[in-house]
């Protein structure tokens, strides 16, 4: 597993909300503590780290994404706007200041696929097939057409990290553990046995859609 350099990282615990590399976050800062992160970080190298929090249990996760400030607009109230963008993962080693706000040891995450480019690329397809076809059928049940994005990542990784980021319903409650394997063939394989499942259900409602439908 490609764990890299360990440095401290301030820390920014969001409920329920999972960020992936290269996805875009906007925020509302306006708690007192989290206003100073801002300027802390702003004078630094403008990133902090984006860990998803659990509100039933009271938790923090253990793998988070570092998150770069792209754009910054503070308010006359001290309040501020931002815009981030994904960058690097990181598992969370230690908690080493809790106040004024959290900061964590952390190590960088990268993924050591253990199959082979070509195989990568097999796994790719299939799963851009079922992600178009689950969004064919959606279209079809809710009767207006609904489309992928023209700039849809082609490479296994990036793919593999838009749909944990963007295909919701199906995938929601497994972002998470997407977000933590380390291997891409594995993160595109979950991620096809999660879109073929919904495909099939899809198709069968469709059907019964059609079969019940006023002629």
């Amino acid at each position: 597993m490609g764990e890299l350099a360990v440095r401290e990282l301030p820390l920014f615990p969001l409920p329920d909300v999972v960020l992936f590399p290269q996805e875009v976050l906007p925020l509302h800062i306006f708690e007192p503590r989290y206003r100073m992160l801002l300027r802390t970080v702003m004078a630094g190298d403008q990133r902090f780290g984006v860990v998803r929090w659990d509100p039933q249990t009271q938790t923090m996760a253990e793998v988070g994404c570092c998150a770069e400030i792209l754009h910054c607009q503070t308010q006359d109230d001290d309040r501020s706007n931002i815009v981030t963008m994904g960058q690097q993962r990181f598992r969370v080693l230690d908690i080493v200041r809790e106040a004024p706000f959290r900061v964590g040891l952390v190590s960088w995450i990268e993924d050591d696929p253990e199959a082979g480019p070509a195989e990568l690329d097999e796994l790719a397809g299939m799963v851009g097939q079922a992600l178009r076809d689950v969004v064919e059928l959606t279209g079809k049940l809710i009767g207006k057409p609904a489309s992928l994005p023209n700039d849809l990542p082609e490479l296994p990784r990036e793919l593999s990290f838009w749909i944990g980021a963007h295909l919701g319903g199906p995938v929601a409650d497994h972002q998470q553990a997407l977000l933590e394997i380390t291997d891409t063939g594995e993160r595109l394989r979950q991620e096809y046995e999660l879109l073929d499942q919904t495909r099939r259900q899809l198709a069968a409602r469709t059907v019964l859609k059609d079969t019940f439908q006023p002629q």
